[in-house]
């Protein structure tokens, strides 16, 4: 067990040995809780839940097959867009 100091700021330096142990990097981010008088740490990635939905329909629209492509160029995606937008395109 290891005793660290609270900064002025309120900061906590975590042991070495932990760090390595739990690949913590800086900027990553821990899940801070109060358990019966303890404090509990624990790694967790920060995940947008807007991002995981639209994953999510995109993933249900290839298992659905409406996808288009390959494309050989960003000149193609743009004609296949162009095709498949309902909005007429502007001049």
């Amino acid at each position: 067990m290891s005793a660290v100091k609270i900064g002025a700021s309120r900061q906590v330096a975590i042991p070495k040995k932990i760090h390595e142990e739990l690949h913590l990097r800086a900027g990553d981010y821990l899940e801070i809780e109060l358990r019966n008088g303890t404090l509990v740490l624990t790694p967790k990635a920060l995940v947008d839940k807007h991002i995981e939905e639209r994953l999510s329909e995109a993933l249900d629209d290839v298992k659905k097959g409406r996808v288009q492509g390959p494309f050989r160029s960003a000149k193609e995606v743009v004609q296949s867009l162009r095709r498949s937008s309902k909005r007429p395109r502007r001049s």
